[in-house]
C-alpha cells in the first residue's frame, strides 16, 4: 500500500509542479509523477531539518515544502529532458 501512496503522491505533485511552472513543459506524465515522487521524499526532509513532524490533521508546512521541492525537481528534469532530445534530433539531422 506504501508504494500505491507513493505513486498517486508523486502523480498529483507532479501535476500540481507542471501547472505552477509557467510555459509548456514538454516532460511525459510518467517522468513528471516519478519527479512527484522524489519531490515528495526531499520535502519531507527538509520538513523535518525545520522541525515539522507529522501531526494530526493535514500537515500543510510539509506539504508546501514538498511542493517546492517537486517544482524544483520537475524543473531540472524539463531542462534535461528537452537538452537530451534536442541532441538526439540534432544527431539525427547530420
Amino acid at each position: 500500500m506504501g508504494w500505491l501512496w507513493a505513486i498517486i503522491v508523486g502523480f498529483v505533485l507532479g501535476l500540481l509542479a507542471k501547472a505552477v511552472i509557467p510555459g509548456k513543459q514538454h516532460i511525459p506524465l510518467w517522468l513528471a509523477t516519478i519527479c512527484g515522487m522524489i519531490g515528495a521524499v526531499v520535502g519531507n526532509a527538509i520538513a523535518r531539518g525545520f522541525g515539522i513532524e507529522e501531526t494530526r490533521g493535514i500537515d500543510w508546512g510539509r506539504h508546501i515544502f514538498q511542493l517546492g521541492a517537486a517544482i524544483v525537481v520537475v524543473l531540472l528534469a524539463e531542462m534535461l529532458y528537452t537538452a537530451m532530445k534536442r541532441r538526439k534530433h540534432e544527431g539525427q539531422r547530420v
